[in-house]
């Protein structure tokens, strides 16, 4: 029933009314990131400093890419992150976050519609003719809108964080894949040179059979050394065309191995001080998103428990009859009317219940995967710093052991030209400093690519820039708007 009232008192009674009713009911609010920490990983010691041994000091928030000072790898950063599909994928499930969150604040606000009638006799000339502006408004008693909101924009800062990390996942795969290009190029160049050795080889067995000095089976022998670094040659080539063509993939570009690539690996930045495990779980991307779950299915819960308690609306409508055909009651023409809206689900067979036994196993489901992403962060960290460890040891190593072999080689040339030793040594030496050589180059390639992989399981940002990763590539994607 509609009970007439005029518009200031209509105003004032449902002005009281949300006031009242929504000061009654405060939301419950998620864990704070230290509380979830404590529930989610009760076994799980945070040690003082990382176990795999740091340098001291804070992790720089922003900037690593330019550590490696080398502007051609900058520019193909820049290059990906506008290009790259994948990452527009993520950019755009950002946008649908954004949406959802639109939808669920919207039960927030008043729902107004205009609904009509118009109708004609026979021979034209008025019917029956209508138009009603009806407005209503859900009294958010038990907070069941206000929870879907709140775990709408969980979501939306969830996404925004995935995306966050997957630019910098995408700067440090570029990053690797360059290093790589330059490796597969080095690596050829390495086996070009050995290729001449071993022909001048082949050659001097050659010169000493014909001369009378040497016998056949060092020529052959030596043919055939030719023969296999050929074939080492032509692998090297292959996978330095794959490793152009994943670049180019990586840009958006197509895969034609055609890329420019520079010809020597950039130095080693210096030392990288890895902060504290501590700050770690509250600094990477993908962790925060992993919490941001986390919230999004606490507020699913009070949204499902919300939904089982009776909803309270207050309407509103204006109408306007007229006709020609029908004798209408006296009655005021426009008139309004307010009223009140009570539901109250007494029974749906279970589904509500199971509607909120569903929303708690997805909180499980989040917190154990909040659990697996912080864990997976802190083992992400101990291996990277570890394998960093590692291969700075093995590169002074392996310099050492280059040199020593460079020298045995020109000790065996000497020896073999005077005939003291036959050429099977010579060769050994030589194909012992090539493998070795190659062993180092690739060493030196890990070491910048595994320094990419640290920044990134750190959660440092590649951009120099205060603006959130998120925004910095929204706006990108978006034209800079």
């Amino acid at each position: 029933m509609a009970i007439r009232l005029s518009t200031a008192v209509a105003r004032a009674v449902a002005a009281m009314l949300v006031t009242g009713v929504l000061a009654s009911c405060a939301l419950e609010q998620p864990k704070s990131p230290a509380e979830l920490q404590r529930e989610a990983l009760p076994n799980t010691t945070i040690p003082a400093a990382w176990q795999a041994g740091a340098d001291a000091g804070t992790l720089a928030a922003s900037g690593w890419l330019a550590s490696f000072g080398d502007p051609a790898l900058t520019a193909l950063v820049a290059e990906a992150l506008a290009h790259n599909a994948d990452l527009q994928v993520a950019a755009a499930r950002v946008e649908e976050a954004g949406g959802n969150l639109q939808v669920a604040s919207a039960g927030l606000l008043p729902s107004v519609n205009v609904p009509g009638t118009y109708s004609g006799k026979s021979g034209g000339g008025g019917g029956l003719n209508a138009i009603f502006l009806n407005a209503s408004l859900e009294l958010d008693v038990w907070g069941r809108v206000r929870y879907g909101k709140a775990a709408a924009q969980a979501q939306v800062e969830a996404t925004e964080a995935d995306y966050a990390y997957a630019r910098q996942s995408l700067a440090a795969t570029v990053a690797k894949a360059w290093f790589l290009a330059i490796e597969a190029g080095q690596q050829r160049a390495l086996l070009q040179d050995s290729l001449r050795a071993t022909q001048a080889l082949h050659d001097v067995a050659a010169k000493r059979f014909n001369i009378g000095v040497g016998d056949e089976s060092a020529v052959v022998e030596a043919d055939a050394n030719v023969g296999m670094t050929r074939d080492q040659l032509r692998q090297t080539e292959q996978a330095r065309d794959e490793a152009l063509r994943a670049l180019e993939l990586l840009l958006g570009r197509y895969p034609a191995a055609e890329i420019a690539v520079a010809q020597s690996l950039a130095p080693m930045p210096g030392p990288l001080p890895a902060g504290l495990p501590s700050e770690l779980l509250e600094r990477r991307p993908d962790v925060v998103a992993a919490e941001r779950r986390v919230a999004a299915a606490f507020n699913r819960v009070g949204e499902a428990k919300a939904a089982r308690l009776p909803r309270l609306s207050l309407t509103a409508g204006l109408s306007a009859i007229s006709s020609d055909l029908l004798v209408l009651q006296n009655r005021d023409n426009p008139s309004f009317g307010v009223g009140a809206t009570l539901f109250a689900p007494l029974y749906q067979g279970g589904a509500l219940k199971a509607q909120v036994d569903i929303a708690n196993a997805q909180q499980k489901q989040a917190m154990a995967e909040y659990a697996h992403v912080a864990l997976q962060s802190f083992g992400q960290v101990e291996n990277a710093l570890g394998v960093e460890n590692s291969l700075r040891d093995r590169e002074v190593i392996l310099a050492s052991v280059i040199a020593a072999n460079e020298r045995s080689l020109q000790l065996a040339q000497t020896q073999y030209q005077v005939g003291k030793i036959d050429m099977r040594t010579v060769e050994q030496r030589q194909l012992d400093l090539v493998s070795i050589r190659t062993e180092l180059l690739r060493v030196q390639t890990d070491r910048l690519a595994q320094r990419a992989n640290l920044y990134l399981v750190l959660g440092g940002n590649f951009e120099a820039s205060d603006t959130k990763p998120a925004e910095q590539g929204l706006q990108s994607q978006n034209g800079g708007s």
